[in-house]
C-alpha cells in the first residue's frame, strides 16, 4: 500500500530539507519524517518547478506564505542579532509563535545565538593569541638580557678572582713601592 501525503506535508518536508543544518543528511531527515529518501529527493527537485510554487501558494494562502518570506540563510547579521535579542526574554511558546510569524524555526534562532557567541569567543581568542605573542616576545627579550647580564657578571667575577691571584703571586703595588 502506497502512503499518501498531503500537499502541505510535502511543502513542509521540502522546506525542512532546504533549511536543514549541513550536519544533518537528507537520508536522516527522510527517516525522521517517515518518507523514503528518493521520495524526498523527488519533492525537492519538484519544488524548483513553477507548478510546485502554485500548489504551495494555494496551500498556504490563509497563512503567511513562505514564498513571500526570507529563508533563514537570507537574513543579514543585523536582522539575526535583532531576532536573537527579541527572543532572549521570551518563553519557548512565544519564541515558537514569533518564529512562525517570521517563517523560521526556533532552532534557527538558537543556531544564530550560538554563532554570535562563538564569534565573540573567537574574537577573544584572537585577542588572547595576540597578547600571548606579545608576552612571548617580551619574555624572549628579557631572557636574552638576563643571559647577557649573567655573562657580564661571570666575566667580572672571573676578573676579580684573577686580580686576587695576581696580587697573591706578585703582591700589591703598594707593597713594591715601600
Amino acid at each position: 500500500m502506497k502512503a499518501k501525503f498531503t500537499q502541505s506535508f510535502k511543502i513542509q518536508a521540502v522546506e525542512k530539507a532546504l533549511n536543514r543544518d549541513r550536519s544533518m543528511s537528507l537520508t536522516l531527515l527522510a527517516d525522521n519524517l517517515g518518507v523514503g529518501y528518493s521520495t524526498l529527493q523527488k519533492w525537492v527537485r519538484q519544488s524548483k518547478s513553477p507548478e510546485f510554487e502554485m500548489h504551495k501558494e494555494t496551500e498556504l494562502r490563509n497563512t503567511n506564505s513562505m514564498s513571500k518570506e526570507k529563508r533563514p540563510q537570507d537574513w543579514t547579521q543585523k536582522e539575526k542579532l535583532s531576532m536573537v535579542i527579541n527572543c532572549a526574554t521570551l518563553s519557548e511558546e512565544k519564541i515558537s509563535q514569533l518564529c512562525r510569524e517570521q517563517g523560521l524555526y526556533p532552532h534557527h534562532v538558537n543556531q544564530w545565538r550560538e554563532d554570535l557567541l562563538s564569534v565573540n569567543t573567537q574574537n577573544d581568542k584572537v585577542k588572547s593569541q595576540g597578547e600571548m605573542k606579545m608576552l612571548r616576545s617580551e619574555n624572549k627579550a628579557l631572557k636574552r638580557e638576563l643571559r647577557r647580564k649573567e655573562k657580564a657578571l661571570a666575566e667580572t667575577a672571573a676578573l676579580l678572582v684573577l686580580q686576587k691571584k695576581v696580587h697573591e703571586i706578585w703582591g700589591n703595588d703598594e707593597d713594591n713601592s715601600q
